[in-house]
């Protein structure tokens, strides 16, 4: 079923988890470009700081204080969506906190907090946005935010990491059942790679030091530009980064090769010197610090992902593509005839006349 959906100027969109990172780069940009915004986080301060903000710069705003890992919260954002602008055309599955930790040594208590927010979250979002766009007719855009480490695992966030697999799966068997029914929904899963927002900052912390971002970063303009392309164009994946891509590609094809690829760069990359900071000040189990939309890391940050602008302009990357092959193309061909031309002659002293014919 061809879906068809509204220009962002002209959608109501919800998105979760605002208050900070992607997702208050995501509200932020929504609204500059003229959507109606619904944001909701658990930390009130935060958001309501994010509606004013908004409102005074002109945009249609509204708040909501929620933790996702409750139904009953989510339902409540849907309800105030509707209240407040009569419908919701995209619904943003943002909401996440992650866990440092072998899983020998995680409790079971923080790990069902995890599954709350990052799994049941999506779940019960995911839910409340496919019954709405059922009941109106009208197509609509799920966004589920998915991750690097739901493609494949990390012995650092393995409590995480098993909770963007369930992520994964749920989103690709909720497509299934949506286009086998013809709903009018376009599901979308992002697969961002390492991005600069507070995430580690918030995460729960098991180790001994201080998780941070090394390596390749990405910023998370780059992850709002994917989400917002999904919003006006039905997409089944969008990748933040090669590294993503990659990832996803090599845990498929090669596993094993994948699984020691990040063993040996996981560590390295993800922690600083100094020691962790107290586990009370992390997000697990109450709001992390808000309207902060980079983290605290070291690393130097790319202004934006080749990939996502390749997905987002398939039509130049395309002929751009043809372009170079085609000069690629021209180039050899002018080797081969120039090689082609040239006669070899060898000295008549050089053949050996007893060698074998």
């Amino acid at each position: 079923m061809a879906i068809s959906l509204k220009k962002l100027k002209d959608q109501v969109i919800v998105i979760t988890g605002a208050s900070s990172g992607i997702g208050l780069v995501t509200a932020r940009m929504a609204a500059a470009k003229g959507a109606k915004v619904v944001v909701a986080a658990r930390n009130e301060e935060a958001i309501i700081q994010l509606a004013a903000e908004l409102r005074g710069k002109g945009y249609p705003a509204t708040w909501v204080t929620a933790d996702v890992g409750k139904e009953e919260d989510v339902q409540r954002i849907a309800d105030t969506a509707i209240r407040t602008f009569g419908r919701f055309d995209t619904w943003i599955n943002n909401a996440g906190v992650s866990i440092f930790g072998k899983t020998t040594d995680v409790s079971v208590d923080d790990m069902k907090r995890l599954f709350d927010t990052v799994y049941w979250g999506v779940v019960y979002g995911s839910r409340v946005a496919v019954q709405h766009f059922t009941e109106r007719g009208v197509p609509g855009a799920l966004i589920n935010i998915g991750s690097l480490l739901g493609d494949h695992s990390s012995d650092l966030q393995p409590t995480y990491s098993s909770a963007k697999h369930a992520v994964h799966g749920w989103t690709d068997n909720l497509r299934i059942e949506l286009e086998k029914s013809k709903a009018p929904v376009s599901v979308t899963l992002i697969h961002p790679g390492k991005i600069d927002t507070p995430h580690n900052d918030h995460a729960q912390n098991y180790l001994e030091k201080q998780p941070t971002q090394r390596g390749v970063v990405y910023p998370p303009e780059a992850v709002a530009r994917a989400i917002l392309y999904a919003a006006e164009h039905p997409k089944r994946d969008m990748f933040v980064g090669s590294q993503a891509k990659v990832g996803s590609v090599l845990g498929g094809t090669l596993p094993q090769l994948a699984d020691n690829v990040f063993d040996a760069l996981s560590f390295r990359g993800q922690s600083k010197p100094q020691p962790a900071a107290p586990s009370d000040q992390s997000g697990l189990h109450q709001p992390g610090y808000g309207l902060h939309e980079r983290g605290s890391s070291p690393s130097a940050v790319r202004k934006g992902s080749l990939y996502v602008e390749a997905s987002r302009h398939p039509v130049l990357t395309t002929l751009a593509l043809a372009g170079l092959a085609t000069i690629a193309f021209a180039v050899a061909k002018n080797k081969c005839d120039s090689c082609s031309t040239t006669e070899v002659r060898l000295p008549l002293e050089t053949i050996d006349h007893d060698a074998p014919q």
